[in-house]
């Protein structure tokens, strides 16, 4: 494997230490995605610089003039505390024609409106559950399409953020009431879209002009008390004690129905591509008990913690964590930015 010098773009809080040795936990899961990649690139050979980065990038300009890299690695997930600004960070190593690994800008900036995303699939007839967007500064007026059980989220805000048992609502009332929470507390549009009860599943995706997927693997959601949903919301997702006490985990989805796994793959290659998606990303899906699937999202530079979804299903797939960090290197520095066409 060729050494290269690897600029690694993190959040200006999460610059991981050199070991773990001595940190708790707790403290340990704020910054594991970005230890894992610096060690594993470390232990592959690479020389690997670390640069956190909050609300300016003259610091990451100097670097990428003063020390060349051959490739940065991208595990930004906001910019100055915006989410949806992560891709404009990505839109400078263009302007810089540096290559990067990751999503392009395009493909980051509409599938992280989760709402023009959905317009987009709809539009291609990928089969995505009902909505109605409502707007921070707008009166809330429901439409009589929309059908209850309804879902209510963020339309940019990811990771969960917002997202519990409160989600689901059975009438207006309790729509309206989520509308304003959500409003008020991620600052966001709400999305509000039909609740379709059955399985989570969730198809890697690597690739750019040419793409293939990973095995279909599912978050399960163990013992549920009386009354609640499976839905993924932030506590389930991120919470490692309740995920314990639960029983939550995740792993490959076992006895699809017939056709089912082919109509994913099928699903998950015309989303990336309809989103403009390169890289590697994540297209989450919900199943009805008859096997009819719904895209939900999709996921532009997924988690990539050596032990979470993506890298597991890879693993599955004979692609183990430094193969897989080798791959979206090899992709990144393949990909062909519009600087690279003349």
């Amino acid at each position: 494997m060729k050494k290269l010098r690897i600029l690694v773009l993190v959040h200006e809080s999460l610059v991981p230490p050199n070991t773990l040795s001595g940190v708790s936990e707790q403290d340990a899961a704020e910054y594991q995605t970005e230890f894992d990649v610096i060690s594993c690139l470390r232990r592959c050979g690479h020389d690997v610089r670390p640069i956190g980065i909050g609300d300016s990038l003259t610091e990451l300009r100097a670097v990428i003039e003063e020390w060349k890299p051959q490739v940065c690695f991208n595990l930004l997930e906001e910019f100055d505390g915006i989410v949806t600004y992560d891709q404009h960070v990505v839109a400078y190593l263009e302007l810089l024609r540096q290559p990067y690994t990751g999503c392009n800008p395009r493909g980051m900036m509409l599938s992280r409106d989760k709402v023009l995303s959905k317009q987009i699939l709809s539009y291609h007839r990928i089969p995505t559950p009902q909505f109605a967007v409502f707007r921070r500064s707008g009166a809330i007026r429901i439409p009589d399409r929309l059908r209850y059980p309804l879902f209510v989220k963020s339309a940019t805000e990811d990771a969960s953020l917002g997202i519990s048992q409160a989600s689901i609502v059975e009438d207006a009332a309790r729509l309206t009431e989520r509308i304003k929470f959500v409003h008020e507390h991620t600052l966001s549009d709400a999305l509000v879209e039909e609740y379709i009860e059955g399985r989570e599943l969730y198809v890697g995706v690597l690739g750019n002009e040419r793409i293939r997927t990973l095995t279909p693997w599912e978050f399960i959601f163990g013992e549920l008390k009386a009354g609640r949903a499976a839905i993924a919301t932030r506590k389930a997702k991120w919470d490692r004690d309740y995920q314990a006490r639960h029983g939550i985990t995740s792993g490959k989805a076992e006895e699809l129905p017939p056709g089912l796994a082919e109509r994913l793959d099928r699903f998950a290659r015309r989303v990336y591509r309809a989103l403009y998606l390169t890289g590697y990303a994540r297209i989450d899906f919900r199943v009805r008990a008859d096997g009819t699937p719904f895209v939900l999202e999709a996921n532009a530079n997924p988690n990539l913690e050596q032990e979470e979804d993506f890298a597991y299903a890879a693993l599955h797939d004979g692609i183990d964590y430094p193969q897989l960090l080798q791959r979206i290197i090899s992709l990144g520095r393949a990909y062909r930015a519009e600087w690279r066409q003349d």
